[in-house]
């Protein structure tokens, strides 16, 4: 990364946009502590994160990657019970807040009637839901999604980013699609090269100069007529 600024505002839906190897992924390893900057600082409420610890951390900020997997047998339920871990000490019982964390994520992901399924026998968009769900559970503040709609199918790349978009968060996401990008995001920060190339609105932001400059493709970019903030649609042309 090279001098990348990101002050996400409360409650936003944030993209992150730009080709494999901009630095998308990266990016988010640091906003989640995961990776140190070598210079420059990540503040949470003004507190560099390093120096807010880890537990701290984690139960403000929830992280949902790309892929998800385990050899262990679980139950979608514990799975999701997993996001509670930041909030109880080692062994300690499930106390009733614990539970309602749990029970409210399942409920707001649609997966209650789920509960008790094996999480093998899920699909990758039902995956990807207990992902959430499981973050859910952390009561953060800050969501951040690495690719989260990555092998789904439209119907569930639609359902699950209109669930993000919906959440009470400031949510991070890093997306590949620039037309989901534009349907469910209020800010998007553009990376090039590891270096933030452009930021705005979506409407501001996604024009057919800067898909041909930062992806090499030529677009014909749409803007559309109704809702209070226009909403692009990308069309992309045959080389």
């Amino acid at each position: 990364m090279d001098g990348v600024t990101l002050a996400p505002p409360p409650g936003a839906t944030v993209g992150l946009l730009g080709p494999n190897g901009s630095g998308k992924s990266t990016l988010l390893r640091i906003l989640a502590g995961v990776l140190a900057p070598a210079s420059g600082v990540v503040t949470l409420d003004g507190m560099p994160l390093r120096e807010a610890g880890r537990r701290t951390v984690a139960r403000r900020v929830a992280v949902v990657d790309q892929d998800a997997t385990t050899q262990v047998e679980l139950s979608v339920e514990e799975v999701v019970r997993l996001g509670r871990i930041p909030h109880r000490r080692p062994w300690s019982p499930s106390t009733p807040r614990d539970d309602e964390a749990v029970h409210e994520a399942l409920t707001r992901t649609g997966l209650a009637d789920r509960a008790s399924q094996s999480w093998h026998t899920l699909s990758g968009g039902e995956r990807q839901r207990v992902q959430i769900a499981r973050a859910l559970a952390q009561d953060p503040r800050e969501l951040l999604l690495d690719e989260p709609t990555n092998h789904l199918d439209i119907q569930h790349q639609l359902d699950l980013l209109s669930l993000v978009a919906d959440l009470p968060l400031t949510s991070v996401i890093a997306l590949h699609d620039l037309n989901l990008a534009a349907m469910f995001c209020d800010h998007v920060l553009v990376l090039r090269e590891g270096a933030a190339h452009a930021a705005g609105t979506p409407s501001e932001v996604i024009t057919e100069e800067l898909i041909e400059k930062v992806y090499g493709v030529r677009a014909v970019v749409t803007p559309a007529d109704d809702g209070p903030e226009p909403r692009p649609s990308i069309r992309y042309l045959r080389r």
